[in-house]
């Protein structure tokens, strides 16, 4: 009897196809017929081999092959200074190997006297590396090692991000070719190991997504003990909460968060306490980073005979700077006329963290492709930022190179053009922001608001009713926990009336 059953084929979700939607792309694709007909229906149809999911696969797999190869001057000649900077193939890896220990077995933070800037996570990820490199000392041999084993697990967690960044938006995967081939990635992805952290925060936000929390509080936890920015989520999730009541799952996912952090750190900081504080009291004591607007504003400060501003002036100022950015992002997100989207919030954070914090690394950038994906998906805003931050990345190269060298200024680029490319990357940023907000406060040019969903990535805010709300032009209409909705809503009902009157009258 199974087999006499009529055979109904599999239903398929539809999705939107950038070249259809996106203004950009659809004139590229006059070249190959123009863009998809209004009459096609993307996902009912069977693609044979080539689905979405590994058309993006094969993407990434492309994008990495290109970030090995622009490394390929130093995994030939090796990591050495000035001419891994001349040669923008600089890496951390090689620098830790060698000077850390690592390749003279030193595991960090359980190999006690051992120092490490960095996380416990993250030290943890280096020192499990290390073992897998075989032969001992840290030979050219080895470093090359090091990087490629390094390297190579980026690029896993490089297309499990991609994947991520699909499935959370399943109506618009093709926004994760975003991340697939994002320039930022493949220049800076082999720099440190912030692609894990970008890839646990991918998996958390994809829990949140399916409303897992608790699932999602130990990605984020976990992520925050690789870098501290997926921390910033829960200020995210935070004002969505107080948006719409919906307490419990903060607390639950900020909880989960919390326990995981302690469950990772805990048992580092009983090992070796000296150890595990030196993260902490090295970022407290660093002076500005390279490309930070305090670092530029110092080189300048330098040359014109301006006074400097000193590290713990600086650690002040970027922190208040930092904290008057989430109460104004605070603020947008409780006043807005509609609830702003997970992504959104998350790419305001992390965008205001990027251009106050004291420290900007390049590899810095890749923190924020997947949440650009995933908030503001317009190819053409992409790729101009791209294009500053490319900029920006030849610039600090070039710069340290010079300084690295001691070579003239006539053979080398001067600090005035490295600051005006810092100044461009900081602008180009600062735009995006600006268009997030735009779309924020007038949600019909959300491009995912305007396909007619809510917030695919927010979980449980999905689809949710305001319980709190400030409108601040009209304060009769704000929506407020211990005022009754029958109220607001009848208030909102008379405004149209009065309207009329007046008009007739």
């Amino acid at each position: 009897m199974q087999e006499t059953k009529p055979h109904r084929p599999e239903k398929r979700a539809r999705f939107v196809v950038p070249s259809r939607s996106d203004a950009l792309l659809r004139n590229f694709t006059e070249l190959v017929g123009g863009p998809l007909g209004k009459h096609s229906s993307p996902g009912k149809m069977t693609s044979g081999p080539f689905t979405v999911e590994r058309v993006l696969i094969i993407l990434t797999v492309v994008a990495a092959l290109l970030a090995v190869l622009a490394k390929d001057y130093c995994r030939v000649r090796g990591w050495e200074t000035p001419g891994q900077f001349y040669a923008t193939c600089y890496s951390d890896f090689p620098e830790l190997f060698r000077n850390r220990g690592l390749g003279d077995g030193i595991f960090p933070f359980f190999t006690q006297g051992s120092l490490f800037e960095y996380p416990a996570l993250i030290g943890i990820i280096a020192g499990i590396t290390a073992l897998l490199v075989p032969g001992q000392g840290v030979g050219n041999e080895r470093i090359l090692g090091y990087f490629d084993v390094n390297a190579t697990l980026i690029v896993a967690v490089w297309i499990v991000t991609v994947l991520l960044t699909a499935r959370i938006n399943r109506r618009r995967p093709w926004d994760a070719a975003m991340v697939a081939v994002a320039p930022g990635i493949i220049l800076a992805g082999f720099i440190n190991w912030d692609m894990w952290a970008v890839g646990l925060l991918a998996v958390a936000m994809y829990f949140i997504s399916r409303d897992k929390l608790i699932l999602a509080g130990v990605f984020i936890g976990l992520g925050s003990a690789t870098k501290m920015y997926p921390l910033l989520i829960l200020g995210a999730l935070l004002v969505l909460a107080l948006r719409t009541g919906k307490l419990r799952a903060f607390f639950i996912t900020a909880g989960t968060a919390l326990a995981t952090w302690l469950v990772v750190n805990l048992p580092v900081a009983a090992v070796n306490p000296s150890g595990w504080r030196y993260f902490f009291e090295f970022s407290q004591d660093r002076p500005a980073g390279y490309s930070s607007p305090w670092f530029a504003y110092n080189l300048v400060a330098d040359r014109v005979r301006w006074m400097q501003i000193d590290g713990a002036t600086i650690n002040t100022l970027a922190l208040c700077l930092f904290a008057l950015a989430c109460v104004l992002i605070g603020a947008l997100a409780l006043c807005a006329p509609r609830r702003p989207r997970l992504a959104q919030l998350m790419f305001l954070i992390v965008a205001a963290f990027i251009l106050t914090n004291k420290v900007y690394s390049p590899q810095f950038v890749i923190w924020l492709i997947p949440l650009l994906a995933l908030a503001r998906p317009r190819w053409r805003d992409f790729l101009i930022w791209q294009a500053a931050e490319g900029l920006h990345w030849a610039a600090v190269w070039m710069y340290l190179g010079q300084t690295t060298s001691g070579g003239s200024v006539q053979h080398n680029i001067d600090m005035s053009y490295y600051v005006l490319a810092v100044g461009l990357h900081m602008v180009a940023t600062a735009y995006l922001m600006a268009r997030v907000v735009m779309d924020i406060w007038d949600p019909a040019q959300d491009p995912l608001r305007a396909d007619g969903v809510d917030d695919p990535h927010g979980g449980p805010f999905d689809g949710a009713r305001d319980w709190l709300r400030f409108d601040v032009f009209h304060p009769s209409r704000s929506v407020l926990p211990w005022r009754p909705r029958a109220t607001v809503e009848t208030t909102e009902a008379k405004e149209p009336q009065r309207m009329e009157v007046n008009s007739d009258g």
